[in-house]
């Protein structure tokens, strides 16, 4: 009992941690693997090259999913709580990985899904302690986060414009030049509003093309706001993040800034840590 014990032990440290020789090792076996076998179903989805190495892709596909299905049962073998690992953000990850190939036996075609194992490779991070630097992107989610209700209420406002906008065209527009219907006449006036102009439709009439400039022009405003917003709170949350950790010793606020002498609440001199 206390030797499989000890095996487990050092399993776990060499799956789990990168502190060790083994571990590095493992993580950058795993690492390799996880790019072939995404690089093989890229290739696979290539009519020509399919037609030629179908069978040695189906081959490695196998490799690599039994591969990685021996992998997420040892991990749930060693780990110290297998259900708080199969909980956690990686091990649904490496859960998914494997899904694909075994799913595809029901559904074909869904054995393209394996590409999903390249979020594998975030432990990238882990190996070569990146971690430190994801400080940013904390910020940027935050800032999203922050601005959720101010973007979701300007999305409302856009979408009450363009069904305005798709029912005018209607109107305006025949059916010979594509509008045929008010869904059909919205779904141009996202594209042109977005910017995006597929030129599937287009307005052939003189109103239709004056409605047309109109929408196009105030496409590159509307595309202002999300990102004035968002900028906005970016900059709220730098601010914030940047501040240190210093408590006032009158009132017990912390959270001041770097340079900041005085408390920001009551103005008491802060102390310098």
């Amino acid at each position: 009992m206390q030797d499989d014990q000890q095996i487990r032990t050092r399993v776990r440290r060499i799956i789990f941690e990168v502190s060790t020789p083994a571990g590095k090792i493992f993580d950058y076996f795993l690492i390799v693997c996880i790019l072939l076998s995404v690089v093989a179903v890229m290739l696979d989805s290539v009519e020509t090259i399919r037609m030629r190495w179908s069978t040695q892709f189906d081959f490695f596909e196998w490799v690599f999913t039994i591969l990685f299905t021996l992998e997420y049962g040892v991990r749930l073998w060693s780990a110290k709580s297998a259900l708080r690992y199969a909980r956690s953000f990686f091990g649904i990850i490496d859960l998914i990985a494997i899904v694909p190939t075994y799913l595809s036996l029901i559904i074909p075609g869904t054995e393209f899904l394996i590409v999903i194992r390249s979020l594998r490779i975030l432990r990238i991070f882990r190996v070569f302690k990146l971690f430190r630097y994801v400080k940013g992107s904390n910020i940027i989610v935050d800032a999203l986060i922050n601005s959720r209700f101010k973007i979701t209420v300007f999305i409302l406002a856009v979408l009450i414009l363009v069904i305005n906008i798709g029912a005018f065209m209607y109107v305006i527009e025949s059916e010979e030049s594509g509008f045929s219907n008010i869904p059909i006449s919205i779904y141009w006036a996202i594209v042109t509003l977005t910017t995006v102009g597929y030129g599937d439709l287009s307005p052939q009439t003189p109103g239709g093309q004056i409605l047309a400039s109109i929408v196009m022009l105030m496409g590159y405003s509307i595309i202002a706001v999300p990102t004035g917003i968002v900028t906005a709170e970016v900059g709220r949350s730098m601010k914030i993040s940047q501040r240190d950790n210093r408590t006032c010793l009158n009132c017990s606020t912390n959270g001041h800034d770097p340079d900041a002498i005085y408390c920001r609440e009551c103005g008491h001199e802060l102390q310098s840590e």
